[in-house]
């Protein structure tokens, strides 16, 4: 049985950013790229990159990878529907899923790992890596919840499901600020750029 999955969205517009910023150069490949090389460095078995605006661009950029697509044709209503996209797409049998964001490349595959050994030795079907005090990606969400993802609005978003279950909420504490990191507009891509230089 495949254990752990991983649903990595990449189908938002960047209309911050004013171009695709899943495929901006970042450590000599793309950004969507260096996000899959290390979620696929980690425990996760298996991943699907959810597409929505620049869909053929990136598949470019992606399809040589071990990799599954699927394309949110509701990509305009949010991150919230390319969630939802990317758990129909699912195989049947599974433990639990990790959600990330395609614009945060700092996430290291140790995080990844450390969020997925917390889960198997909690019994919480939800966990969040924390830094500093503050929630960030990925969200590991056992298969259980998948039923309630569905039920989920725009307005209320993902981050509504450890509201609504708090009590099976396990928050992990790790050293890595990346985790909260993302990459909205060009001058953040910027900062980052010449931070790792």
């Amino acid at each position: 049985m495949t254990d752990f999955l991983a649903i990595i969205l990449a189908g938002g517009e960047s209309k911050r950013m004013g171009f695709p910023k899943m495929l901006l150069a970042f450590r000599g490949k793309t950004m969507v790229e260096n996000v899959i090389g290390n979620v696929a460095d980690s425990r996760v078995d298996e991943i699907v990159v959810v597409l929505g605006a620049s869909s053929e661009k990136i598949i470019e950029k992606t399809e040589h990878l071990n990799v599954k697509h699927c394309f949110n044709e509701n990509f305009k209503e949010g991150m919230l529907s390319s969630v939802k996209c990317g758990f129909r797409n699912l195989p049947a049998e599974y433990k639990a899923v990790l959600v990330f964001q395609g614009d945060q490349p700092l996430i290291t595959p140790k995080v990844i790992n450390s969020v997925i050994e917390a889960y198997l030795s909690s019994g919480k079907g939800l966990v969040i890596p924390v830094y500093n005090k503050r929630r960030g990606h990925p969200l590991l969400i056992e298969k259980r919840y998948g039923a309630e993802i569905e039920k989920l609005t725009a307005e209320e978003g993902l981050h509504a499901l450890a509201a609504k279950f708090y009590g099976d909420v396990l928050e992990v504490e790790v050293d890595e600020p990346g985790i909260l990191r993302d990459i909205d507009t060009y001058e953040e891509y910027e900062n980052e750029i010449n931070q790792i230089k």
